[in-house]
């Protein structure tokens, strides 16, 4: 097959569930357009133990027999992210984690696999006298737009997208090693206003510090009447940042100066700016 004829077979395994990975086949195909790709995911859901759900999912994807596989999870020095990791083989591999997942950081090196580890996807307030399925939902959805406007979440498209290129063209794939932080992800945000970008950066540091209250709250205080307040409070700074996050944006469409970057059908990134512009 010709290399322009080439369709890329793409494996998506979700074990557990972090921001970033809500969207993950979209950041490669938001539109349903893409005709040299091939995507599957497969997910064991909220749970994430070794046996009988990264092993089990990790077995399904395989029969898909992708040629890129890219594996989310929260913190992946856990012992399931780290058994499917083990079943991967010689297919390259990009892990997609949380702050927390910079404990696997060697591991994931020695088995020359990639990984994008995103400091703001911050651990939820889990606890069940708090957390239930609207609340749920809502935090995702404030934490989406955090990631989304502040940049990260197109970091990790452009870093996909490089490897899928490189694939596509008959190249081996340079694997992406990066911790997104404020700058790296207010970098690729390509703010032209430099108050959007100080509301996106302020908004990055504020969710990255909700998982130092969540953790707190989930895993150190035992009294109710300590770590509900705490949990309340980290749902609240996240909900900040996604308001920080809009305000960014607003200021970005004011100046009709946001950065739009659709994929081309063949897969590459075109670009425009002005509301009106033709994207190239």
């Amino acid at each position: 097959m010709s290399e322009e004829g080439k369709i890329l077979k793409i494996g998506i395994l979700k074990n557990g569930t972090i921001g970033s990975s809500l969207l993950l086949a979209f950041l490669m195909d938001e539109r349903a357009e893409a005709t040299r790709i091939n995507v599957r995911e497969v997910t064991s859901g909220a749970k994430m133990h070794p046996a009988n759900h990264c092993i089990d999912t990790m077995k399904k994807l395989l029969e898909f027999e992708p040629e890129l596989l890219i594996m989310s999870s929260p913190n992946a020095a856990l012992p399931g992210p780290k058994a499917a990791r083990e079943m991967a083989g010689g297919i390259p591999c990009i892990v997609i984690s949380d702050a927390p997942a910079k404990k696997a950081v060697e591991e994931i090196k020695e088995k020359k696999m990639g990984y994008i580890l995103v400091d703001c996807d911050s651990m939820i307030g889990a606890r069940r006298p708090f957390l239930d399925q609207i609340e749920m939902s809502i935090y995702n959805s404030d934490l989406l737009k955090v990631l989304a406007i502040t940049g990260a979440l197109q970091v990790i498209a452009e870093e996909l997208n490089k490897v899928i290129i490189d694939m596509l063209e008959s190249r081996p794939p340079t694997l992406p090693q990066i911790i997104i932080d404020a700058n790296t992800a207010s970098e690729a945000a390509n703010f032209s206003n430099p108050y959007a970008k100080a509301k996106a950066i302020a908004a990055f540091e504020l969710a990255t510090s909700v998982s130092k209250v969540t953790g707190k709250a989930c895993f150190q205080l035992k009294e109710r009447s300590e770590y509900i307040p705490l949990l309340a409070a980290a749902h609240e700074m996240m909900r900040t940042a996604a308001l920080m996050c809009d305000e960014a944006r607003e200021i970005e469409k004011y100046n009709n100066t946001v950065i739009r970057r659709p994929h081309h059908s063949k897969q590459y990134f075109l670009t425009k700016t002005g509301l009106y512009d033709k994207e190239q």
